[in-house]
């Protein structure tokens, strides 16, 4: 994405939820900054997202007025974040207990996404989204700009991309989540009043540190992105959308190595797919016989 120290940030704190290891930080630099090089040099570039509003007070200035809106969103973005894991697992589990046999799952996910096409008239939301040749199309592009007005596509296209993954087929979450927070962001830029391309770029990135639980990586890459004037907006954004989006997250191999809330009492370095089995297990709907700390398997 064009964001090197980002993505250097990003894989030391996707590894454990809380604690970062920084054992790796000269490797994983290093590995970011080839990588981007390497992109550059093929003539691969990456799509430029401009954001032109400027705080009052200067171009670092804070209005408290925006921070307290932004920290609503931030709210907003991480409860979306945790729709989107939780629907995605929920129903890949569903799927894979009413369809044991693995290859017809896709199947039956492709023949569900044509019905969706044919249900909401639109192939919008079957690619990445970044743009379309469609001007009417809603893309991420799109959604920086306060022309247009779009306040469900974030819902639809979690729709689209939960049914597609949970059937088995693998093209990524990231992007889709990138769109996912930029068409929310635009939305909610109309209910609070905020300004169009700043609550985009917020979402851009917070809905995406909250379903992957890496809200420092994501600060970074808003930075990269967007621009360091904009840092403490996008710090809120990210930091509140990761508290707010729950003990769950996109990678379930994930090692929750400090709780987001003192009241969430876990077995050290458990696996997400382990902590959601035994908050599941506590739920009245399960059997009592079995204790919250009962094995399962990582």
């Amino acid at each position: 994405f064009g964001t090197p120290v980002a993505g250097a940030v990003f894989a030391l704190e996707v590894l454990t939820v809380g604690r970062v290891n920084y054992e790796a930080l000269i490797p994983c630099l290093i590995a970011a900054l080839i990588g981007d090089w390497s992109c550059h040099a093929w003539g691969i570039e990456h799509t430029l997202y401009t954001v032109h509003f400027q705080a009052p007070g200067g171009k670092y200035g804070l209005d408290p007025l925006l921070l307290i809106k932004v920290a609503i969103a931030g709210v907003a973005f991480g409860l979306v974040s945790l729709l989107f894991s939780e629907a995605q697992h929920r129903l890949s589990a569903t799927l894979k207990r009413l369809v044991p046999y693995g290859p017809l799952r896709p199947l039956l996910g492709g023949l569900a996404i044509i019905g969706l096409v044919y249900l909401f008239q639109t192939r919008a939301y079957l690619g990445l989204g970044v743009w379309s040749p469609n001007p009417a199309d809603p893309t991420i592009l799109g959604f920086f700009s306060a022309d247009r007005i779009d306040s469900w596509s974030w819902l639809l296209k979690i729709l689209f991309t939960v049914v597609t993954l949970s059937a088995g087929f693998k093209g990524g979450e990231v992007t889709p989540l990138f769109f996912i927070g930029a068409a929310l962001g635009h939305a909610l830029s109309g209910l609070l009043g905020g300004p169009t391309d700043l609550f985009a770029a917020l979402g851009f990135v917070a809905v995406f540190a909250g379903a992957a639980n890496t809200p420092l990586a994501c600060t970074l890459m808003g930075i990269e992105l967007f621009g360091g004037e904009h840092t403490v907006y996008i710090a809120v954004a990210c930091f509140t959308a990761y508290l707010c989006s729950g003990h769950s997250g996109i990678y379930l191999s994930q090692r929750l190595g400090v709780p987001k809330t003192a009241d969430v009492q876990s077995p050290p370095d458990l696996a997400l797919r382990q902590v959601r089995e035994l908050r599941l297990s506590a739920t009245p709907s399960s059997r009592p016989s079995k204790p919250l700390t009962k094995k399962v398997r990582p």
